[in-house]
């Protein structure tokens, strides 16, 4: 069921993001960005869930459109800082009320209590998986 709902999500957000030009995941990689002003391609990718070289290909594409910048390091010359530009940050803003909506949407004729409660068991579950996913690749001393 989450698998359906997330699928369902991502497929109303697109129709209403490919309205102006964007895709769900240059979305996701401005809305990180936003909020991890800064980060290296290595962290990104990794909270992405993606492969360093996928999002390496992304980044250049968004910096080709002059959404992302990437500046250099200054505590490692072979590595880049990753920004958001202002030209960026407009689109994520023209982006933002299409994601409202579609949660919104989503969440027709749910009362306020069952969103909080549904909030806090999806919450619930990613700290499990989390913890677990911790777990199974901590180093085990020998």
């Amino acid at each position: 069921m989450l698998a359906q709902v997330s699928r369902l999500l991502r497929r109303r957000f697109d129709e209403r993001a490919r309205g102006i030009g964007a895709t769900r995941p240059q979305w996701l990689v401005l809305s990180l960005l936003s909020f991890n002003g800064g980060i290296n391609q290595g962290g990104l990718a990794e909270l992405l869930e993606v492969e360093p070289i996928t999002l390496g290909r992304m980044i250049d594409r968004l910096q080709d459109a002059q959404l992302v910048e990437r500046r250099p390091d200054p505590a490692d010359r072979r590595a880049w800082r990753l920004f958001l530009t202002g030209k960026g940050q407009t689109l994520l803003d023209g982006l933002h009320p299409f994601a409202l909506e579609t949660y919104e949407m989503a969440l027709e004729g749910v009362s306020e209590e069952d969103r909080a409660v549904t909030m806090a068991v999806l919450a619930r579950m990613r700290g499990n998986l989390s913890r677990r996913q911790a777990l199974d690749t901590a180093p085990t001393g020998g």
